[in-house]
């Protein structure tokens, strides 16, 4: 193994540094100053205080636009991961031909741009004449979320050996309660692993949001139209809850993950 000198490790340390700070400094100052208030051109010190969230609570706009991106997410999610689950358990038994297709057909709209991926929705639900509205937003989502959960449960489905299901048939189960006593256990990490990733990429889409929502804003859209008149304090705070829930949802992300990992 090559053994660094003291310098290079010095020098390595403070590049790390720098990048982390680059990376996470913004969301530091976002933190500060939901918290504290900068005026003409200084730092209040001794204008501590929770205002910001006590604003964002009362902010209607914020509020409602929080709400519709739990309810997209959520649904989003629950649809992949039924469809995901079945697809999975579709491609691993089937011996037909077409399912390589099928699995190209469930990758492609993740794959694409997201643009591309919004711009043919958009057509479709014109063409079918269908109201955008969050429906439609929740219809993208779960298209575009799909290809994560049927990836994940299906290679935890593959590390399964047939022999364990073969010997629940063999000693009398049902398919159900075969599936019910020996193939759910095994997939519940999967499963958790994967709607916590899906749901945080739906929290954060926003192409594919933009070109099929209708009148109702979720969070991402709402900011995006809010930079055309500035930041409020109170996004402050926003960002600071959001940054709280995503780190959480990183922890359990790293369990799910680590636990659902084949060994």
């Amino acid at each position: 193994m090559m053994r660094l000198s003291t310098g290079a490790l010095v020098v390595l340390g403070a590049i790390a540094g720098f990048v982390l700070l680059v990376l996470y400094g913004p969301l530091f100052v976002a933190i500060f100053f939901s918290f504290f208030r900068f005026e003409n051109n200084a730092v209040q010190w001794d204008s501590f205080s929770f205002d910001a969230y006590q604003s964002l609570m009362h902010d209607e706009g914020i509020i409602d636009a929080v709400l519709n991106t739990l309810l997209v997410g959520g649904v989003s999610v629950s649809l992949a991961l039924v469809l995901g689950t079945a697809l999975a358990f579709y491609y691993n038994a089937s011996r037909s031909r077409h399912r390589d297709f099928l699995q190209l057909l469930i990758f492609l709209p993740f794959l694409m741009p997201p643009i591309i991926t919004g711009l043919s929705l958009l057509v479709f639900f014109r063409e079918a004449d269908i109201p955008r509205s969050l429906v439609t937003v929740i219809i993208g989502h779960t298209v575009f979320v799909l290809a994560l959960a049927y990836r994940i449960v299906l290679t935890r489905l593959q590390t399964i050996r047939a022999s364990l299901v073969e010997a629940s048939l063999d000693l009398g189960a049902s398919r159900w309660q075969t599936f019910r006593f020996v193939l759910a256990p095994s997939l519940m990490s999967a499963l958790g692993a994967s709607a916590i990733l899906a749901f945080a990429l739906s929290f954060d889409e926003t192409l594919i949001t933009l070109l099929v929502t209708g009148t109702a804003s979720t969070l991402p859209m709402r900011l995006w139209a809010m930079m055309r008149l500035g930041f409020t304090p109170d996004i402050n705070a926003l960002v600071t809850i959001i940054l709280v829930g995503s780190t959480g949802l990183a922890l359990l992300a790293i369990r799910f993950v680590g636990v659902a990992a084949p060994r």
